[in-house]
């Protein structure tokens, strides 16, 4: 039987991160459903080596694979090595082109009115700082929940989420992983359902 070694909810809009020693598994909750989580991974050890968006759909491309993330998907460093594994999925698919939200992005796509509506990037931020990091840091991330179809001109769009209450995602480190978290505070489109909800982080051992 898995012990747990840290269980905690995370408040809607808040940043959150944790160390992943190599064997330890994550299960990120949504709570409420519709919610977006957006994470961003590093080796604890060295943080220049990072999650890579592009070699990680590269992978799964190459072995015929999806353009989302779901059971088994195994996200690589810019090293190409393997950070953490995604052992367990009740949603289905997970996002990881879409990026994250930002005060910039919030003031081209909704007005100038959002510019200083609160925003994944600042959530990162705040998170990389007390790591040791800058902005310079923040790469490319993955939006556990999030709905972002690509339509058949190549759009993408962002949809109402499809997670159902108490839905999860359980990461696997495969080696030593710092995890940043955003529980997403968008409120200009459907990710979060409009109205952004704690989520629930679970860590555990065999």
């Amino acid at each position: 039987m898995s012990r747990i070694i840290s269980d905690i909810f995370v408040p809607a809009r808040a940043p959150y991160s944790a160390i992943l020693k190599t064997g330890q598994v994550m299960r990120i909750v949504d709570l409420k459903s519709q919610q977006a989580v957006d994470a961003l991974f590093y080796n604890a050890q060295d943080v220049s080596e990072r999650y890579s968006a592009q070699d990680t759909l590269a992978a799964q491309a190459a072995a015929g694979g999806r353009y989302d993330l779901t059971t088994g998907s195994v996200l690589l460093s810019n090293e190409l090595r393997p950070l953490v594994k995604l052992v367990a999925d009740t949603c289905g698919f997970h996002d990881t082109c879409a990026g994250a939200c930002s005060c910039e992005s919030n003031t081209v796509r909704f007005g100038r009115e959002t510019r200083f509506m609160h925003a994944c990037r600042e959530n990162f931020l705040l998170l990389a700082a007390k790591h040791g990091m800058s902005k310079r840091d923040i790469v490319s991330n993955v939006n556990f929940f999030m709905n972002v179809p690509i339509r058949p001109d190549g759009e993408l769009t962002v949809d109402d989420g499809v997670s159902a209450p108490g839905g999860y995602v359980e990461l696997e480190a495969l080696m030593d992983t710092l995890v940043l978290i955003s529980n997403c505070p968008q409120v200009n489109n459907p990710c979060n359902g409009f109205t952004p909800t704690p989520i629930q982080i679970i860590i555990s051992e065999a």
